[in-house]
């Protein structure tokens, strides 16, 4: 896990005071790209980690060799746990964020305990990526840390722009794409950090539930948007050798109920929207239920075969006798 890697550069960074990314990649048994890529991520989290070029260089912890980390800043500290906290999933990693939380001078425990919470990575991606990270993340996550309200203006699904003050409880990184979870007057809500077209902290006190996880509240936000996503399920034949390229592309919902006779299930918002993803398969697909589905299909064929064979006959040249 990348939370482990992150974990281990630094306390390497901190025992031999300076690692080349080759010595990073042999002792942590990765690519040497991949140990550059994290000494990078490092660096631009704002933790004190520097390159050193030319004969003899390599990375190294401002401050030289350590073996605590007293040395951080508070805001250094912040950093560190907002980029290792959210990858943290297996018990080693998660043990090694617990001694260096216990490392680290008690008034910096606070902020940099609510940092390593404050943001979530989901994987799974719901079909549209943004690879560029908001500039308004960082704010948001700092927000969250420090329990203030931020004021921003977000713009909905159709463009409408409005005004919001909200009690920022968490963000998600969603394959890419963020999200951020909220208090607002009106219960939680979801909002979509790249809709966000300003946003500024203010110095009033967020409210948070006592009992919020975060973690919890992702599952329950999924668990809705997966529900809306497939409220329409059909049965379906196809041949076995096709059933990886369904799946592909109706990603978590496409099941197969039958893998001898390959009969699979496959979801949707609506009966459009499955024979739009199905129309393409021609007769390779065998749609057996509901009926909705069987007469889009219909209809997305009879149009097509009106369409074309109109274009055909207008096109076709005229006898001569």
């Amino acid at each position: 896990m990348r939370a482990d890697r992150l974990v281990a550069a630094l306390l390497l960074m901190q025992a031999r005071g300076r690692v080349t990314a080759a010595e990073l990649a042999r002792e942590l048994e990765v690519s040497t790209a991949t140990a550059r890529r994290d000494l990078e991520a490092l660096s631009t989290a704002g933790i004190p980690v520097y390159p050193q070029p030319g004969r003899g260089g390599g990375w190294s912890l401002v401050g030289g060799a350590r073996t605590d980390l007293t040395g951080l800043s508070a805001a250094e500290a912040r950093s560190l746990f907002l980029l290792v906290g959210p990858t943290a999933a297996s018990p080693e990693a998660k043990a090694a964020l617990r001694k260096l939380l216990g490392a680290l001078p008690r008034t910096f425990r606070a902020d940099a305990e609510a940092a390593a919470t404050a943001t979530l990575v989901d994987p799974t991606p719901w079909g549209d990526r943004d690879r560029a990270r908001p500039a308004v993340v960082d704010l948001l996550q700092t927000a969250v840390v420090r329990r203030r309200k931020v004021r921003m203006t977000y713009a909905d699904h159709a463009g409408t722009r409005t005004e919001r003050l909200v009690d920022p409880w968490g963000l998600v990184d969603k394959d890419d794409v963020w999200y951020l979870i909220a208090g607002t007057p009106k219960g939680r809500r979801t909002f979509r950090v790249d809709r966000i077209a300003a946003a500024d902290p203010t110095d009033e006190p967020a409210e948070r539930p006592d009992d919020f996880a975060l973690a919890e509240a992702w599952r329950q936000v999924v668990g809705d948007v997966e529900d809306r996503r497939s409220r329409t399920w059909a049965t379906v034949h196809i041949e076995p050798r096709f059933v990886p390229i369904l799946r592909d592309h109706f990603g978590r919902h496409c099941h197969v109920e039958d893998p001898a006779v390959a009969r699979v299930r496959v979801g949707a918002p609506t009966a459009l929207d499955i024979a739009r993803q199905l129309a393409g398969w021609g007769r390779m697909v065998d749609v057996l239920d509901p009926p909705a589905v069987r007469a889009e299909l219909a209809r997305i064929g009879a149009e097509l075969a009106g369409k074309y064979a109109e274009e055909g006959a207008a096109k076709a040249p005229s006898s001569v006798d």
